[in-house]
């Protein structure tokens, strides 16, 4: 029923919604002065069927069934941490069970009214409190609240199943639990304890029990006397469990040497004084001892005691909530056999270090808490993670350092690709001039003198064949000089022969004749030798920005300046024209700046130019006298090899 209900209810929600889009339908055909009535009736009903569909998804939600579980403690959990862990372990426990738990907690203070007058009002009490909330599983905790469940259960509590811990085996034989008992005992180990403690401090002689007068303490004092009693004939056994707190803390304080001290429990002492053992006597016992001090239960541990074989609590809470789950999901308790609880070696690693133990001497698969890392441990992840960051920037830079020897190969190979070019065309320049001067001069020079023969043997010639034989003749002596100036274009002779400073000066002088542009020069310091791959580089520079100026700047002047100064040339070109921008023209650089700059660095120079629109440019070259680089030293040996051919 409970699965065919949503259907049915989603059904009748898809019927109300379809009525809801035909009467939206409708309404939108009817008159306009009745839509506000027709759009507030359809919000009513659209919360209508929102408020049903949110009961049906109410109602369709599985309901969790109702559990009570009732704990029953011998102390307070403020009277023993021990039980506050295990009530806290059951009731983590607990929260995994697919029931909704009801949990109840009390306690019989069995330390502070350990009359059976007191005992009997609190059962009778605690009868009468639950006889109308009757719970489904009893959990007990400690031997007291087990006699309790085992004298009244079948009168009090009939057939609800009740699971101990906290106990001994020894009680659980003794009160002998019917068919509805299941739980976990556990018992304390002192033997392990002690023989632990003989792996720390071989040369025991004294073994000194501490213990209180409570019937919870003397138990336990008698659970340590049956232990030890096969040692009693290797060591001093002493039991100080009769004493008031000061006295026991004084004969703590004046202990021979060579002895360890095993603290049970002190819940009260010989005066009556009450003490909450783990967070009160346990400090005070190992404070005053002058020896180390062992213990029974994993909350006396970090107190100030080294540890030991010691019982855990929180381990018999997990154990009991196990089994009270599986109770409420059915299962019998006759069904789930008794078992034992797990103590450990639980030890505290300040207190080790304190008396001078080994942590290589303990029992294998011992805990040891409260351990502080050294130095190595605290900064081991600083020490690998920078070691991996050096590892990481020394690779980053071995490839930085191969990508840049790649890159200065390139850039080497490129150089000298582009020296190997400009040596090509400046080599095909050479030929192709000299070509020019002394095979087609010649021969245009032959031309002329053959015309002017012919012009002297035709005396009786017409007048216009004179003419035009005359015409013909100043055709072929401009052809020559045209070609004398297109060779020296192409290689500038007077600059090998006369060196950098007059072949600069007649590239002005004969730039200023051709163009029409004044182009004022002057030198400052300049050698009359230098090497001819630079010499060669500044000439064509100086030819490239004289071509530009003419070209682009609508200057009527220039300047070409060229001065030393150290063992630097620096050579600088401009003009006062129209100048340009030098974001635009990065864009767009020619073929005849690159080549300039290109030359420059050739030779291990800089090249720069500066402009601005209607401000002029400048040209700014420094290169260096001898060459700073292989590619620039291999240049310079080609042509002083093609000069001497």
């Amino acid at each position: 029923m409970l699965r065919s209900e949503p259907r049915m209810r989603f059904v009748v929600s898809a019927s109300v919604e379809d009525r809801l889009a035909c009467e939206f339908r409708l309404g939108s055909s009817t008159d306009s002065a009745h839509r506000p009535q027709q759009r507030a009736s359809f919000a009513l009903v659209l919360v209508a069927v929102a408020g049903f569909l949110f009961l049906q998804s109410l109602l369709a939600q599985p309901t969790r069934t109702v559990r009570r579980v009732l704990i029953f403690n011998d102390f307070g959990p403020i009277s023993s941490p021990g039980i506050a862990a295990l009530d806290q372990a059951i009731a983590t426990g607990l929260a995994t069970s697919p029931h909704q738990i009801e949990l109840y907690n009390e306690n019989l203070e069995a330390t502070l009214f350990p009359d059976d007058a007191s005992q009997h009002r609190f059962r009778e009490w605690y009868i009468r409190k639950y006889e109308d909330r009757k719970p489904d599983v009893i959990i007990t905790v400690g031997p007291a609240s087990l006699r309790f469940m085992i004298e009244l259960h079948e009168r009090s509590f009939p057939n609800t199943p009740v699971i101990f811990c906290g106990t001994t085996e020894e009680m659980i034989n003794q009160l002998k639990p019917d068919s509805h008992f299941t739980g976990v005992w556990g018992v304390a180990q002192p033997e392990k304890t002690l023989i632990a403690a003989l792996h720390l401090q071989p040369d025991t002689k004294h073994v000194v029990v501490v213990g209180g007068t409570g019937a919870f303490d003397r138990s336990l004092e008698a659970l340590t006397k049956k232990s030890l009693r096969k040692y009693e004939s290797q060591f001093e056994f002493t039991y100080l469990t009769d004493l008031d707190m000061p006295t026991l803390l004084e004969r703590l304080k004046r202990l021979p040497s060579k002895t360890i001290v095993y603290h049970t429990s002190i819940m009260e002492d010989a005066s009556g004084a009450h003490f909450i053992d783990a967070t009160q006597a346990v400090p005070m016992v190992a404070d005053a001892a002058n020896a180390p001090v062992f213990a029974m239960d994993d909350v006396d541990v970090g107190k100030g005691t080294v540890g030991g074989y010691v019982v855990s609590w929180a381990a018999d809470g997990q154990v009991a909530a196990g089994m009270a789950v599986r109770i409420l999901d059915g299962v019998k308790p006759q069904e789930i056999p008794v078992v034992r609880n797990n103590n450990v070696y639980l030890f505290d690693w300040r207190v080790l270090r304190r008396w001078g133990f080994k942590e290589s001497d303990l029992p294998s698969g011992s805990t040891v808490i409260f351990r502080e890392l050294s130095v190595w441990e605290r900064t081991k992840w600083i020490w690998i993670s920078g070691l991996l960051i050096i590892f990481g920037l020394s690779i980053l830079a071995a490839y930085l350092q191969f990508s840049r020897k790649q890159l200065k190969q390139a850039r080497d190979a490129q150089s000298q690709l582009s020296g190997l070019l400009i040596n090509a065309q400046e080599m095909e320049r050479r030929r192709l001039a000299s070509e020019l001067h002394d095979d087609f001069s010649q021969r245009l020079a032959l031309l002329t003198l053959g015309l002017e023969n012919a012009s002297e043997t035709l005396p009786d010639s017409s007048e216009a064949t004179k003419r035009q034989l005359h015409e013909l003749l100043n055709s072929a002596s401009e052809l020559g000089a045209d070609l004398h100036t297109v060779s020296h274009r192409l290689h500038p002779s007077a600059l090998e022969k006369l060196g950098l400073v007059p072949g600069l000066k007649a590239l002005c002088e004969e730039f200023t004749s051709r163009q029409g542009i004044k182009i004022v020069f002057s030198s400052k310091n300049i050698p009359r030798s230098v090497p001819p791959n630079v010499a060669l580089c500044l000439f064509r520079i100086v030819q490239e920005s004289l071509q530009n100026l003419r070209k682009y700047s609508g200057a009527s002047q220039g300047r070409v300046n060229l001065r030393k100064e150290g063992d630097k040339l620096f050579l600088s070109v401009s003009d006062e024209g129209h100048g340009f921008d030098m974001m635009e023209m990065r864009n767009r650089v020619g073929l005849g700046i690159r080549s300039m700059g290109e030359r420059a660095r050739l030779v291990g120079g800089q090249f720069e130019i500066h402009s601005e629109p209607e401000k002029g440019t400048r040209i700014d070259v420094c290169v260096p006298l001898q060459p700073e680089n292989e590619t620039a030293e291999e240049l310079s040996l080609q042509w002083e090899k093609t000069d001497l051919l």
